[in-house]
């Protein structure tokens, strides 16, 4: 054996030993310095390896400093990015700089329980900020509008790639589907620390929008679908307006995806052929749903539906729900609520559709018990892509059961009726009521949300709705009364205030309601046609109807006026977590009387599971004002839990 080879083989036997001794993963944890800038420090943060692989890519200690090696170059450019272009990234490892030649002694003389210490500092330096913003080609003045940058601003690398798209885009709805622009080049001037920038771009040709297809058709028709599309042979192209006709077809719901291919090249009329591929749904579903609250008890349910079942859009559905499952502290047996729609989308107008309804209902409430069929039509227009209206006729044959007292008695004593003259003492006793209503319900929806479905979660936005019922009652007594109902919704994302880093996490949720019944007093109202607060949908913390007056045995009246409101922090936590905190509070009153009577407070917390049909929601809450002790009849519980899917509002 030569020298040359034993000297080798020694270094490989003591590089060996060393190694054989040294923790295999090195668990190191990581101090990254701030730079003053709350977006740069969680990208940097986001970018470094170390970081981001420190839990699930364990390392042995020469992959340590090669990872932290890597991190150098990756967080450098980050900071390019940001335009600090005179920026210094240092990386030590137990105080050690990358390049110390007994930074791998250090490591692997470690014990496999020892952490080691990576401290990634900054010099950030002066950011650049740009001073020339050139487009070089014919580009309409319209389109140069649309880069948007200005001499003087942040030289940041996602504002002036972002730019770019912008020119791009405006070009293509201004006509010119083939348009193309280069990426961007900068020109540093460091002396001044400032960019010069330019964009080179090429038109080409304007053309028009030429032979349409309409490809993956199954059950649709192909005539209905034509119709539908916001898109015509011979009309100018338009990126946007394409992307817009896209986004339609989809939110018929009869579609799980609709995509869009151009033509490579214009024909010889200057126009250029498009296609849209999509993919049906399929023509039936069924879904379950559960919920649980202590006050109702538990509901199961299943719905059922055929999706276009004349290959217009149009669609059946069929649900059957089990309620007040093992019973609540405001329910008193098993009910069950069916029901049946039909609806056809571009009824007569397009964004018009008219459905169609019939339904049947039984439960038993401490307010009263109820059992109903039910049968109506709606007619539903969306007037632009934030403004709804909607018009009905229905009809209802029912039976209610409520705990009531004659008109010519006056209840002040617990399950007894004083009568004005001087009988002796009566019990109140249930009264059996037969009503059938006729209802005219007209409805305005204002939503700038962004979403459809309310179980979906809003996190900005408004949502108002204004309605007014013209009810006739034929029963007892028979009458005529309008009932008016308003809700407003309001979504703030505390982003928009600093108060957190990432849209879509703080939200703060706020909710109004208020309703009147107008024209009939409080008796001549059917029992289920007046207003009752408390539970889920108004104030959590009390029993479902609980609010408002009672009678003697303390069951739930209802009134009519109802006015409520609702302050709801909700805070993201991970990818799937979040929590709320609210503050519920209103009133019912007896008389046209909103904000008259004892207003009713109730607090407390939840939980949130977001899932992608929307959050599931595990909340308790607690009654301010709570009715208990001795005297109390049919006092307020100390506490009620909600368990659903989707936000409370």
């Amino acid at each position: 054996m030569s020298n040359k080879s034993g000297v080798l083989l020694l270094i490989a036997v003591l590089l060996y030993g060393a190694c054989a001794y040294a923790a295999d993963p090195q668990p190191y944890r990581v101090d990254l310095a701030s730079t003053g800038d709350s977006t740069l420090n969680s990208t940097l943060k986001a970018t470094s390896e170390l970081e981001s692989l420190r839990k699930t890519a364990p390392v042995g200690p020469f992959g340590l400093i090669g990872r932290a090696r890597g991190d150098l170059e990756r967080l450098k450019t980050v900071l390019d990015s940001f335009g600090y272009y005179q920026s210094y990234v240092e990386i030590r490892i137990d105080g050690l700089p990358l390049d110390d030649p007994g930074l791998g002694e250090e490591l692997t003389s470690k014990s496999k329980d020892e952490e080691a210490e990576v401290k990634i500092t900054f010099s950030i330096g002066p950011q650049y900020h740009l001073r020339k913003i050139e487009i070089e080609g014919e580009v309409p003045a319209e389109a140069q509008k649309a880069v948007g940058l200005e001499s003087g601003a942040p030289a940041i690398a996602a504002d002036v790639l972002a730019a770019g798209d912008r020119l791009l885009n405006a070009m293509e709805d201004q006509g010119y589907a083939f348009a193309k622009v280069d990426p961007p080049v900068a020109y540093e001037d460091p002396p001044n620390r400032v960019l010069d920038v330019k964009f080179h771009a090429v038109p080409g040709q304007r053309v028009q929008i030429g032979a349409i297809q309409i490809r993956g058709l199954k059950d649709m028709k192909e005539e209905f679908v034509r119709k539908r599309l916001l898109l015509h042979t011979g009309e100018q192209f338009g990126a946007s307006r394409i992307e817009a006709a896209r986004k339609d077809l989809l939110a018929l719901g009869t579609f799980s995806s609709v995509s869009v291919r151009v033509g490579d090249q214009p024909d010889s009329e200057g126009r250029v052929p498009i296609a849209f591929n999509t993919r049906e749904r399929l023509q039936h579903a069924v879904s379950f749903n559960g919920a649980y609250s202590s006050d109702l008890g538990g509901s199961t349910g299943v719905t059922w539906t055929k999706r276009n079942v004349s290959g217009k859009a149009d669609s059946l559905t069929l649900a059957a729900e089990a309620i007040n499952l093992g019973g609540g502290t405001a329910a008193n047996g098993m009910g069950y609520d069916v029901s049946g729609k039909y609806l056809i989308p571009d009824w007569k107008l397009r964004n018009q559709s008219l459905q169609t309804s019939v339904g049947a209902i039984r439960q038993y409430l401490d307010a009263y018990d109820q059992s109903a069929v039910t049968g109506g039509v709606t007619i539903s227009r969306k007037l632009s892509s934030i403004w709804s209206v909607s018009a009905g006729l229905n009809i209802e044959k029912e039976r209610i059961t409520q705990h009531e007292c004659t008109i010519a008695q006056n209840c002040i004593l617990q399950d007894t009726c004083v009568p004005q003259a001087n009988p002796p003492l009566q019990p109140c006793i249930d009264q059996k009521f037969s009503y059938t209503l006729l209802t005219l319900p007209i409805t305005a929806l204002y939503n700038t949300t962004g979403l459809d479905s309310p179980l979906q979660d809003a996190t900005h936005g408004l949502r108002l709705s204004f309605g007014v019922t013209p009810t006739f009652s034929m029963g007892r007594p028979s009458t005529r009364f309008f009932i008016t109902q308003a809700t407003a919704a309001l979504y703030l994302d505390l982003k928009n205030i600093g108060l957190n880093k990432t849209p879509g996490r703080s939200i703060l949720a706020l909710r109004a309601l208020g309703g009147l019944a107008a024209g009939a007093s409080q008796f001549s109202l059917p029992p289920d046609q007046r207003f009752y607060a408390g539970g889920s949908g108004t104030i959590r913390g009390y029993r479902y109807q609980s609010v408002g007056p009672v009678f003697p045995n303390g069951n739930p009246i209802g009134g009519t006026a109802i006015n409520a409101g609702t302050v709801e922090y909700r805070q993201r936590i991970g990818t799937n977590f979040g929590t709320a905190f609210f503050v519920d509070g209103g009133n019912v009153s007896k008389n046209l009387s909103p904000f008259n009577g004892t207003l009713r407070f109730g607090v407390g917390a939840g939980v949130r599971y977001y899932t992608p049909i929307g959050p599931i929601r595990v909340d308790i809450a607690l009654p301010v004002q709570r009715r208990h002790g001795a005297g109390v009849v049919n006092p307020d519980d100390a506490f009620e839990i909600y368990i659903g899917l989707g936000q409370a509002f």
